[in-house]
């Protein structure tokens, strides 16, 4: 019987000695096994964060791409174009309306502006090259004609400024004015503006300040996008 216990204690011993060997075998296995997938994570954290700077470096091209090739992005700050635009409306302007056609009368578009080109203009489009314009009382008359232009996109009854104008629109240039004509700033001003701005020496001189001309045309507008979306559809008689 001692003998049989003491048989079964070396067993025992023998059983625990090689339980803790085959641990000590496994866990460096499990090391080995564990830091690859730490090494893995690193390339993977850099693989993603790449990927990101990718798609940030897209967009940004993206979006010089379509401010410089396709829109114009304008923000209004008058009421000079009410009611089809209101003072701090955003809007965009098609660059390319006017790449294989020529601008036409009662487009609404974005130009610089002749009197200081830093800054831009959102008027229609009234006088095309080469016609003469008359303003008389409060009415526009294109050339000879007896008629005067149908006008119904203007707010209110036009009172300021409304007689006594006469413009030759020289070739490839356009006649900008306002739909607000009481309170536009147009061509009816930007020959005075100059003068008083030092570009020329009399107001007389600054007729050609009147005139947009086809390259400084931007885009025609297009469509408000804030605070409202509303798109600028063509004006017709």
């Amino acid at each position: 019987m001692k003998q049989e216990q003491e048989i079964q204690q070396t067993q025992e011993q023998a059983d625990q000695a090689e339980t803790m060997q085959t641990e000590h075998q496994t866990a460096p296995e499990q090391a080995e096994h564990t830091q690859p997938e730490k090494d893995e994570k690193k390339p993977s954290m850099l693989r993603e964060l790449l990927s990101w700077v990718e798609v940030m470096v897209a967009a940004v091209i993206i979006s010089f791409f379509l401010t410089r090739v396709v829109l114009v992005n304008s923000v209004v700050p008058s009421s000079s174009m009410e009611t089809l635009i209101s003072p701090g409306d955003r809007l965009f302007g098609n660059r390319l309306a006017y790449k294989f056609s020529d601008p036409e009368r009662f487009d609404v578009v974005i130009f610089k502006y002749p009197v200081d080109e830093e800054e831009n203009y959102i008027k229609r489009i009234i006088g095309l090259p080469g016609e003469t314009i008359r303003i008389e009382n409060a009415k526009i008359y294109i050339n000879d004609s007896a008629e005067p232009l149908k006008e119904n996109y203007l707010p209110e009854e036009w009172v300021i400024e409304n007689d006594g104008y006469e413009f030759e629109v020289p070739d490839d240039c356009y006649l900008m004015l306002g739909d607000n004509r009481n309170v536009s700033a147009d061509a009816r001003y930007w020959a005075e503006e100059a003068y008083d701005n030092g570009l020329v020496d009399s107001v007389k001189d600054g007729t050609p300040y009147e005139y947009v001309s086809r390259d400084k045309i931007l885009g025609k507008a297009m469509f408000t996008y804030w605070p409202h979306f509303r798109l600028l559809s063509d004006y017709s008689e």
